[in-house]
């Protein structure tokens, strides 16, 4: 069987696995990187040494930030911090622009928060905001779901941007400057305009729960200086250290450049922010060394599964370079031309609407990148544009096999064909306009 045929039929199989089997998809990554290895004519025990290369190159990166970040936002949730930066934003914003304030919102607390966690946590505002105005809940819902899935596809310490970005060898300092700039301009399409036009065409209602009697304006809310100074810690070390290795800040004390390197790097800019947060917003705020622990302990379920995936990515990567595809596929879009933001996006984009996770669309799209690029001299921003068009694709068309779809339809109260006009519609729009504005950044940088 030739190379590309191999490829095409293990992400087939991988699709197959996963949809029909129902298997969970870390064993469908890796079960479809073993038979792509073996049609590929790969032996036995090249196969098992390209798993352990490809899941331990890759783990020793995504599992500290991962778990870090994941630490790092439970804390956070459970100091009431989402709720404050949503609060302190409407009352300086006042009701007017109340949905550019839920906007971000969403964009600000998905930094260290997960997405269905933040919005579980914030629905109560939208709620409240809704019976306050009589106006479609809608106008709320659509630009804070439209913050979070962006911070949530574009900006690290978020797990899929951090996930990509190791597998395609990109800085994460690049990564949040480009999906920060990405993101602006698909906020406001996707987020603030189409909000405000959806809201206008289907009128819905805040549904009551029994959780809405409690009124959010009397909560212990932390100070909101404090946590915006917390979720800025790591961004700014992060960011720091990428504009001193990139050369856009010049310091030759060799003292100086040894501390920032240390500080900038992604591993000690969350340390940093998880200690912080402990003491800030954990004991602090009354809670015990060990209600800190088990808070802790919890978050690494979602986490866990997000980096056992990530890990079976980069093993599919290294049965990709190993065999040779990646570098068939480079030279047959080096023969037509084809851009690789492009092939990204799409492989992107068709993995998702297929599977419905955007963590594994992203994942597999960006295995399938990885080889493409393999020696290429991309520039930083160049390889953090790639990240966020691959994260768009894995955006798009969010639908009946995704549970994101389920979620919002239960929480705001829809039938399908409104979450399909509002909710699908909005990812896709989010989809199109990251991988356009991340193509326009791909050739700036």
């Amino acid at each position: 069987m030739s190379i590309i045929l191999s490829v095409l039929v293990g992400i087939i199989i991988l699709l197959i696995l996963i949809l029909a089997l129902r298997l969970p998809a870390f064993i469908s990554l890796l079960i479809s990187s073993i038979l792509t290895g073996l049609f590929a004519g790969l032996d036995a025990l090249t196969i098992i040494e390209t798993i352990q290369k490809g899941m331990g190159s890759t783990l020793g990166f995504v599992a500290v930030v991962v778990g870090l970040g994941a630490m790092f936002g439970a804390i956070l949730e459970k100091s009431n911090g989402a709720e404050a930066i949503a609060q302190w934003l409407i009352r300086s914003m006042g009701i007017k622009n109340a949905p550019t304030s839920m906007l971000l919102t969403g964009f600000v607390v998905a930094i260290p928060v997960f997405f269905d966690v933040a919005f579980i946590i914030l629905i109560p505002v939208i709620y409240a905001l809704q019976r306050k105005t009589g106006k479609s809940l809608l106008l709320y819902a659509i630009p804070l779901l439209a913050g979070l899935a962006i911070t949530h596809a574009f900006i690290p310490p978020t797990p899929g941007p951090v996930a990509v970005a190791d597998i395609l060898d990109a800085d994460l300092g690049w990564v949040i400057l480009v999906g920060f700039l990405a993101g602006i301009p698909t906020a406001i399409l996707s987020g603030l305009l189409y909000g405000r036009y959806i809201a206008e065409k289907i009128h819905i209602k805040a549904p009551h729960l029994v959780s809405d009697d409690q009124n959010n304006e009397t909560k212990n809310l932390p100070n909101i200086a404090l946590i915006i100074s917390i979720i800025l810690v790591p961004i700014v070390l992060i960011l720091l250290g990428t504009m001193m290795k990139s050369g856009l800040i010049e310091i030759t004390n060799p003292s100086i450049i040894n501390i920032v390197t240390l500080l900038g790097h992604p591993f000690t800019a969350l340390i940093i922010a998880n200690i912080i947060v402990w003491y800030a917003l954990g004991i602090g705020r009354g809670f015990s060394s060990q209600e800190l622990f088990k808070i802790s302990t919890k978050s690494m379920e979602p986490a866990g599964t997000i980096i056992l995936l990530t890990g079976a990515g980069g093993v599919f990567k290294q049965v990709l370079v190993n065999t040779g595809a990646g570098e068939i596929i480079a030279n047959s879009f080096a023969e037509w031309g084809f851009p690789v933001i492009v092939f990204g996006f799409l492989a992107a984009c068709i993995v998702r609407v297929l599977q419905g996770s955007a963590t594994v669309a992203m994942i597999t799209a960006a295995g399938l990148v990885a080889p493409i690029i393999e020696g290429a001299m991309y520039t930083g921003g160049q390889l953090a544009a790639l990240v966020i068009a691959i994260a768009s694709g894995a955006s798009i068309l969010s639908h009946v096999n995704d549970s994101g779809f389920w979620l919002v339809k239960e929480y705001l109260g829809m039938d399908e064909k409104q979450t399909f006009r509002s909710w699908t519609i909005m990812t896709t729009l989010l989809a199109f306009t990251g991988f356009i504005s991340s193509g326009i950044l791909f050739f700036v940088f």
